[in-house]
């Protein structure tokens, strides 16, 4: 897979996630006045919650007054030994990252070079024409549902909240893409938003093809998934449904890998014909 070097967008969101998350937190003096300092007196202290170690689940960009929800997927996150690696939406990239005191210092930065859907392409340069320069943020919130707001001088912005993993089971996940080859694919066009999984901890499995619902088994062994045979209604559906129900098919067969990155799943068959799938965004 061919890699390039991107712009200095993805350098400014990793700085300002590092920067911008300080705050003030209730502490446990009993007075009150004074700088916030420790030992003031003040019943605060000086906090600056936890950025590294966090997925930050990209939740929307403002352009120009415009809102657009961001592709599923596109996320930051910064680990304690100073990398960071994410997704802009379609493309991963990887970097480093290294913070002295209120600066962070990030680069060179490599990411992929996949050919994306038009929509998701423009996202992607929207996101990267925000994320730069200098930026204000806004945290709110609290544990896994804390969120971040970034602000450009222009007034566009970038929301961003942190989300706790999804299970295998339980999570009703959403088919967002085909995988061939071990490259993915767009989903057929027209076929949008109508393939969806949920497996069960009784080692089911039921959803939709994207035309005919469907049931039947899925055994779980370590990062292999074992599908049985599958009992389907028998409609017809319009071109674009049903190519996309030949495709999954074709992959929820016999014995497939699958891996869980956080919120999204893919899921392999031996013959390289796969799916990607997302969680819905937590508490939805």
């Amino acid at each position: 897979m061919r890699t390039h070097r991107t712009a200095a967008s993805v350098l400014a969101v990793l700085g300002t996630l590092t920067l911008a998350a300080c705050g003030t937190e209730p502490g446990s003096g009993a007075a009150s006045g004074g700088s916030g300092e420790p030992g003031d007196g003040s019943g605060t202290v000086r906090t600056e919650p936890a950025v590294t170690g966090v997925h930050w689940t990209v939740s929307s960009l403002t352009v120009g007054g415009r809102r657009t929800t961001a592709p599923a997927g596109a996320h930051v996150e910064i680990d304690d030994e100073g990398k960071a690696e994410g997704s802009l939406g379609c493309n991963r990239f990887t970097a480093e990252a290294a913070v002295h005191g209120g600066t962070i210092t990030v680069g060179p930065v490599t990411t992929t070079d996949m050919g994306c859907e038009k929509d998701v392409q423009r996202f992607e340069k929207d996101m990267g024409r925000v994320l730069s320069g200098e930026l204000a943020a806004a945290a709110a919130g609290r544990g896994d549902r804390r969120t971040l707001t970034l602000t450009s001088a222009r007034g566009d912005s970038v929301a961003l909240t942190a989300e706790p993993p999804a299970p295998l089971t339980g999570t009703a996940w959403k088919v967002t893409g085909l995988v061939a080859d071990g490259v993915a694919t767009s989903l057929p066009q027209g076929a949008k938003d109508e393939a969806h999984l949920a497996f069960g901890k009784d080692g089911s499995v039921q959803g939709s093809l994207g035309c005919n619902s469907f049931h039947g088994e899925a055994a779980v062994s370590g990062s292999t998934l074992t599908f049985g045979t599958f009992a389907s209604t028998r409609k017809m559906c319009p071109g674009p449904a049903m190519e996309l129900e030949r495709a999954l098919s074709a992959v929820l067969e016999g014995k497939t890998s699958y891996e869980i990155d956080h919120r999204s799943l893919r899921i392999e068959a031996a013959s390289g014909k796969g799916l990607v799938a997302s969680a819905p965004a937590a508490g939805d």
